[in-house]
């Protein structure tokens, strides 16, 4: 037979039988599947080596199998014969070219633990290359706030004027949170790679396969020890587009902050990140950044499909998680790139200090300075905190340093029935007062000090270096598996 499929011919696997009709379409994955048809093409292989070098196929027949497959990726998977999947497609090539013998490649294994395998395969490489995209955006984050760790900014709290802080110290937040995303992807990778490769149907299979070997010619560093836990297991999914959707609401957050501050006139997008208004040439839009918040509803979106349809299956391979795995390459897709957009914007703004320091003390936004001056001075802080209260409630938000020290002394002699030059001097007060003043005096771990800022800075470079090495050395594991599997390969053609 030749396995050859044409409209209405019988597949390897569905025969004259289930050939026809209206669902077949419907039910088809072969044009999605060209995202795994290299991981399926891996997965065969590896296979195939395994039951040559176990005796259930012998070599001959293993050797024509593999020399198939490599025509097969050589003609690619457009010239793939029609079938319901790419592993079906994949399979009646390899019959056609093969002969009967071409389907021994199947022995001891099922479409459910293979297409387990082949997307675990390729899910692990998408987190890591979105590891790798969260790391090039960490770096643009960290390069600019060290390059603007003493621009002092309006710092905001409920979208309203609060305490100023630094342009470095509003980055570096980001960096830090960055820095968990990259930590969830790189957890998620290690619960992604491990082989569900001879689980067969759920319930394992009568021939002696060695499972661990296929793992380790397919760069997995364990196996999924319950054959029917194998075949249904798709949680490894949730937790990635989980880390997706995280990383999301992180770019979300920022791209926010970054739209503000044009707005308000604080930095410049560079003009490959924005657009201008088709009638109004004057405006430059930051249109990049609007569709990288818009992504974390997309993000969002697929974590909520993909839990929907695993929610309430029952154990073992159902055809609902043919619709599980676009979520997951849709957030894949649109959030690595989204982070990628962030990482070159960000690198590129230019941020204007004059116009920051201009608006960092609008509000009256250095007042818990004054407080906190006047609690080390002995006044209880909530004494404190009620007389600068007081004092904010007379004065303008616009107001100088000059008005608001006159608006403070009157406050003191109402609540402290003291003059308050007795706990403060007007030297400290005007440096407290001025928002350069204010960040320099919140030098705790963390805070916006300069210095502060510095030793922030270098902790999450360490951070960065370790989670770098931590992808680099996953990246070698698997070019090393696919330099044995290959070694493998050439036993036999």
């Amino acid at each position: 037979m030749s396995g050859e499929s044409t409209d209405g011919a019988e597949t390897v696997i569905r025969r004259e039988r289930f050939a026809d009709g209206p669902a077949r379409s419907f039910m088809s994955s072969l044009d999605a599947d060209q995202r795994i048809f290299a991981a399926d093409l891996a997965v065969d292989r590896a296979h195939v080596v395994m039951l040559a070098e176990q005796g259930i196929v012998g070599d001959d027949d293993a050797a024509a199998i593999l020399d198939a497959l490599d025509g097969v990726e050589a003609a690619g998977h457009d010239a793939l014969p029609e079938g319901e999947d790419v592993h079906e497609a994949i399979e009646s090539a390899v019959v056609a070219e093969v002969g009967p013998a071409g389907g021994r490649m199947h022995t001891a294994r099922s479409r459910n633990d293979e297409v387990a395998t082949c997307i675990r395969y390729r899910f692990r490489e998408d987190l890591l290359a979105a590891a790798e995209a969260s790391l090039e955006l960490r770096g643009a984050l960290l390069d600019a706030a060290a390059a603007e760790a003493d621009t002092v900014v309006p710092g905001f709290t409920h979208r309203q004027h609060a305490q100023p802080t630094t342009v470095g110290h509003l980055l570096a937040s980001y960096a830090g949170a960055v820095a968990r995303d990259t930590e969830r992807l790189l957890a998620a990778y290690e619960r992604t790679n491990r082989s569900p490769l001879g689980a067969a149907a759920f319930a394992g299979t009568t021939f002696d396969v060695d499972r661990e070997r296929t793992a380790e010619l397919l760069g997995f560093h364990d196996v999924i020890e319950n054959s029917a836990d194998a075949v249904t297991a798709r949680d490894f999914l949730i937790e990635g587009c989980s880390a997706f959707a995280a990383l999301s609401a992180t770019l979300s957050g920022l791209a926010t902050d970054l739209i503000e501050g044009a707005k308000d006139g604080h930095v410049e997008l560079d003009d490959a990140y924005a657009s201008t208004s088709s009638i109004m040439p004057q405006k430059k839009n930051p249109d990049s950044l609007e569709l990288v918040r818009a992504v974390a509803g997309d993000a969002v979106g697929d974590l909520t499909g993909l839990l929907t349809t695993l929610k309430g299956l029952p154990r073992a391979y159902n055809r609902d998680l043919q619709r599980a795995t676009p979520h997951a390459w849709d957030a894949v897709d649109i959030v690595t790139e989204a982070t990628e957009v962030t990482a070159g914007a960000v690198a590129t703004a230019e941020w204007d200090a004059e116009a920051c320091a201009a608006d960092a003390g609008a509000g009256f936004s250095t007042a818990t300075g004054v407080a906190d001056a006047l609690a080390s001075a002995g006044v209880p802080f909530r004494t404190a905190h009620e007389l600068v209260a007081d004092a904010a409630a007379g004065i303008d938000d616009d107001s100088t340093v000059d008005e608001q020290i006159d608006a403070l002394a009157a406050a003191a002699e109402a609540v402290l029935d003291d003059p308050l030059s007795a706990y403060v001097d007007e030297a400290t007060l005007a440096d407290v007062l001025s928002p350069a003043g204010s960040v320099a005096a919140r030098d705790s771990r963390g805070g916006p000090a300069a210095a502060a800022v510095a030793d922030s800075l270098t902790r999450l470079r360490d951070t960065q270096e370790e989670h770098t090495a931590a992808v680099d050395a996953h990246r070698e594991a698997l070019a090393a598996a696919d330099d044995r599997l290959t070694a493998a390969v050439t036993e036999y053609v």
